[in-house]
């Protein structure tokens, strides 16, 4: 179900994959940046790896997850990505944008209560991981 009522902390969030993004971004390199809470209300940020060869591109969302992991924390909150605009874009904004297929499998496996913050019909809303993959894989 998507809520509509983020949270001070929600737009922090945001704010910190845009950072990331603004800070990080080099074209044909990064163009996607992402953040992640904790349940203890660490967060972590950032950005994804483009290759080449687009199937071994790495997703910030991805890149974020492992970050965390790595640094001893499991329990994941909420998640946002957001993606800066190429240069010739009419569209100066950082937009939030959506987790691909692979990345909402990923997202559930590793926080099957976790929360994503994403654009809906231009509203930013708030909702269950498991919301955005009905029917998940399991085995």
């Amino acid at each position: 179900m998507l809520e509509k009522n983020l949270t001070h902390e929600d737009f922090e969030l945001i704010e910190a994959a845009k950072e990331v993004i603004k800070n990080l971004y080099e074209l044909d390199r990064h163009h996607v940046g992402a953040a992640l809470r904790t349940k203890e209300g660490r967060v972590f940020t950032a950005v994804h790896i483009e290759a080449y060869v687009g199937r071994i591109t790495v997703c910030a969302e991805a890149i974020v997850i492992g970050k965390a992991i790595s640094e001893g924390y499991k329990d994941f909150d909420t998640i946002v990505a957001v993606r800066h605009p190429d240069p010739d874009d009419p569209n100066r904004e950082i937009r939030i944008v959506s987790p691909c297929g692979m990345c909402r499998e990923l997202l559930s496996d590793y926080g099957e209560e976790m929360n994503v913050i994403l654009s809906v019909d231009d509203q930013i809303v708030k909702c269950p991981i498991l919301d955005l993959i009905p029917l998940k894989y399991k085995r």
